[in-house]
């Protein structure tokens, strides 16, 4: 098996048990907050969502567009890219200190920045968590360097796994919380300081023990790490020049998803709000973290190697071939996860009305899932060239689609479709953006083969409408929203899963009746995923 593919599978088998243990920390979080009309629920989302959107900045901005192409360039120095990495961590590491210190300082007015609406119990709980849920930046950050330093040396296997242990914790600190307290504490009175702190300290305990994990793999890429502070003389300035452009990239980001939780939250404790959104969210995620991320992620490693040697045919081998691996299998999980939406969002939420209002979020997030697993591959094909400033255009229009969609679906929705208003209009900005971004890559490289890759997309497409109307018949015989696969947690997952079996064999059956070329490299990357087999 190829190093891509070996690489695949490993982050891939990773993300499956992550994801799983994940969803299962989710489960156990909703049975002690809740979800849909919690507020205290709405509240800890809120603190805990405030650290991750610092992650978001160092993770999926300077590290990910920036860091990996640079310290693939690094091996090629005198000593093995030790002089770099060192300043690199060094610099990290104080700008990391230093934001987690000033976020602390002021987190009551992050919190009121984020829900001007809220009434001042829900504030005041919101903030109490968030004092011990900001801790969580730096070691996010921490936990970012480390892991995006292995990609970059092709040791892909830890990043992956560690997330594991953070859940394991999680969901031990979450029935701590449930045997002395209960469940179900959806109201603003429910909370007393001992609940607060060990329901928010077990949040950070979860991070700050996957960052340890990571760690101890350092020795693994023959690289040692000494406190630097001469950040002059290994490029840190030209990294600053990319960063400028992916910082204000984020930062754009990060302000659209501003204006979406201040308006979100308008709808807390009538409705769907902050909460069941980032639940729908995690949902949607999934097949895209199993996925896009276990397969793209060498991809990216090698399609930034053939970028900085100028092999631009390669390249878009390179893109053609990850898109069309990753669209047979996201297609399909579309199809899935849609037809699949309501006994899936009932394992994160308490009642049958409350999963039906949550599945309508999901199936609004779902338009996109497709498009922005075509928009990973165009996005990173920037920056394996070292260009940082075209995507923060493409992505800047997108932020702005979105802060208008969410301004419209506040003007025109009640309360109780607010949160699907604002996903589905993040879902048109995301098709937009992913389409312009493929106009402006096909023009600088000359061309994308664009038309073979997107008739494989159709195939799948094709195949795949059969596979959801197999996959609606299931749950309709099943009972539909009034039967057992939406009576329960476990049920819903059960229920979920036969839904998605019964898709995906109908899928496979028509995928080789059409006979995809895609279809027998995609069931040796399936075989290699099962356990025993190598």
């Amino acid at each position: 098996m190829s190093g891509i593919g070996r690489a695949s599978v490993l982050i891939g088998a990773g993300t499956i048990v992550s994801r799983l243990t994940g969803l299962l920390r989710t489960v156990v979080l909703v049975a002690a907050v809740g979800s849909v009309g919690s507020r205290a629920g709405d509240a800890f989302a809120l603190a805990n969502q405030l650290p991750n959107n610092i992650y978001a900045i160092i993770s999926a901005g300077i590290l990910t567009a920036v860091i990996v192409p640079q310290i693939v360039k690094a091996t090629a120095h005198d000593d093995g890219g030790r002089a770099f990495v060192s300043k690199l961590f060094t610099l990290g590491t104080v700008v990391l200190v230093v934001t987690t210190a000033t976020a602390l300082l002021v987190a009551p007015w992050l919190v009121q920045l984020y829900a001007p609406s809220a009434p001042a119990d829900q504030l005041a709980l919101a903030t109490a968590f968030a004092y011990w849920c900001l801790p969580q930046i730096l070691f996010y950050g921490l936990y970012a360097l480390v892991g995006e330093a292995l990609n970059a040396r092709r040791i892909y296997g830890p990043f992956t796994w560690a997330p594991i242990v953070n859940n394991v914790v999680s969901i031990a600190g979450f029935l701590v919380v449930i045997a002395l307290f209960g469940s179900d504490l959806t109201a603003i009175s429910d909370w007393t300081p001992d609940s607060i702190a060990l329901l928010g300290g077990t949040a950070t305990l979860g991070i700050v023990v996957q960052t340890a994990v990571l760690l101890a793999f350092w020795r693994r890429t023959g690289l040692r790490v000494r406190p630097d502070f001469r950040w002059r003389g290994v490029g840190l300035g030209h990294i600053g020049k990319l960063a400028g452009w992916t910082f204000l990239m984020v930062i754009a980001g990060q302000l659209a998803g501003l204006a979406q939780t201040r308006i979100v939250f308008e709808a807390s404790g009538e409705g769907a709000s902050i909460a069941a959104m980032q639940n729908a969210w995690l949902i949607f995620m999934l097949p895209y973290s199993v996925i896009v991320l276990s397969i793209g992620t060498p991809y990216f490693t090698q399609l930034s190697e053939h970028a900085a040697a100028g092999r631009d045919d390669e390249v878009r081998g390179d893109i053609g071939r990850s898109i069309r691996t990753l669209g047979l299998f996201i297609v399909i999980a579309t199809a899935a996860l849609a037809v699949a939406a309501v006994p899936a969002s009932r394992i994160f939420t308490n009642s049958r009305d409350a999963a039906v209002e949550a599945s309508v979020v999901l199936l609004c997030f779902l338009v996109s899932l497709v498009p922005l697993a075509v928009l990973f591959v165009i996005q990173r094909t920037f920056y394996a060239y070292n260009d940082t400033r075209t995507p923060f255009f493409f992505t800047l229009l997108q932020c702005v689609l979105v802060v208008v969609t969410a301004v419209v679906a506040s003007a025109t929705l009640p309360l109780q479709y607010l949160a699907a208003g604002v996903a589905l209009g993040q879902s048109f900005a995301s098709i937009v953006q992913v389409i312009i971004a493929t106009w402006l890559l096909n023009r600088r490289l000359g061309g994308l083969r664009v038309g073979a890759w997107m008739l494989s997309l159709g195939r799948f497409v094709l195949a795949a409408v059969p596979a959801a109307g197999a996959g609606w018949l299931t749950f309709q015989l099943l009972g539909g929203v009034d039967g057992w696969t939406v009576s329960d947690k476990l049920l819903g997952a059960v229920g979920a899963a036969i839904i998605g079996i019964a898709s995906l064999v109908v899928y496979g059956a028509f995928l080789a009746l059409l006979r995809a070329p895609e279809l027998k490299p995609a069931l040796e990357i399936a075989r290699r995923v099962l356990p025993g087999r190598r």
